[in-house]
């Protein structure tokens, strides 16, 4: 049995974690949080625990800064629902791993962000279990100075376009109000 995808996007502040809260409540008896923030910071920290605060205490937490379609996997052994909380701090912890020069060849580093997607992908998919994957849109903003940014920029650009393409339902979520994107596609 495949496992359902669904991609809840949106920009900062927009609703979209306490969307995808509410679907993983409603989709399923047993949930996994799978976490992928990294606690850098005082500031980081009371995110974090407002994250924390808003989930019921019936949820398991599964912490997958790097290799999360090993916390996939573990998670779908004993939970009918996954919400993975975000695409974005993932992408953020892979390119974290790169040096200035290796980031210098984008082509390389875009590559293999591709490829840890699609392996996040097929442990969804190899679940057989709903998983929910939240991330930001970053792309609406005028275009980063410095490389860094550009190359996370672009790189979670792909991501969202490559997960909203395989998700049986994607929603955009505005000012609290989330948007079935699939019902308003064009088709073309």
């Amino acid at each position: 049995m495949s496992g359902k995808i669904v991609f809840v996007t949106g920009g900062a502040r927009s609703g979209k974690s306490r969307f995808a809260e509410q679907y993983a409540a409603r989709a399923g008896q047993s949930v996994a949080y799978i976490a992928t923030a990294q606690c850098w910071d005082e500031e980081m920290r009371a995110r974090i625990q407002q994250h924390q605060a808003r989930r019921p205490a019936s949820w398991d937490t599964y912490e997958a800064p790097q290799a999360a379609e090993q916390a996939i996997q573990a998670a779908a052994v004993a939970h009918e629902v996954l919400l993975f909380d975000c695409l974005t701090l993932y992408l953020s912890n892979l390119l974290c791993t790169y040096t200035e020069a290796e980031l210098a060849a984008t082509a390389q580093v875009t590559r293999a962000v591709q490829a840890a997607g699609e392996r996040l992908l097929q442990a969804a998919r190899q679940s057989g279990r709903t998983v929910i994957f939240v991330s930001n849109e970053v792309g609406q903003g005028i275009v980063p100075t410095n490389q860094l940014a550009r190359v996370y920029r672009d790189a979670q650009g792909l991501l969202n376009q490559r997960f909203a393409a395989a998700a049986a339902e994607a929603y955009l979520t505005v000012s609290g109000i989330a948007v079935d994107l699939k019902q308003l596609a064009v088709q073309l």
